[in-house]
């Protein structure tokens, strides 16, 4: 993977996950127990794994990351907090964030651009 042009979207990650780690203390959702574990775990998760990349440049850490983003997308409804609505939308602008994030990064890489780009037209 090409790291600098990489390393922005790594530490925007890292950054991500971060403020998801200690959101409900920071915007008032700590009531919520399910929302909070979910942060501060997603998020912890989110800021390794972003940390990992920096550090090694392992293209397996974007993968993590985009299924961490496709979970954050889904925990809201999974876990029962979408009446908390400062818990929710964070949770699913951090991890739209995150996917477009690790998506962008996927694409720089040239194994996984070329696979993407020479597959059959309707697969």
């Amino acid at each position: 993977m090409t790291t600098a042009t990489t390393h922005w979207q790594d530490w925007a990650s890292f950054a991500l996950g971060i403020w998801l780690a200690v959101s409900p203390w920071l915007a008032g959702y700590v009531e919520n127990e399910a929302a909070t574990a979910n942060a501060a775990v997603a998020g912890l998760a989110l800021a390794l794994t972003a940390h990992c990349e920096v550090s090694f440049d392992e293209v397996a850490a974007e993968w993590l990351n985009l299924a961490l983003g496709a979970w954050l997308l889904a925990a809201p409804f999974v876990l029962g907090f979408t009446s908390q609505s400062v818990a929710a939308v964070n949770c699913v602008a951090v991890g739209a964030f995150v996917a477009v994030l690790a998506g962008s990064a996927l694409e720089l890489d040239k194994e996984i651009s070329s696979w993407w780009h020479k597959r059959p037209a309707g697969h």
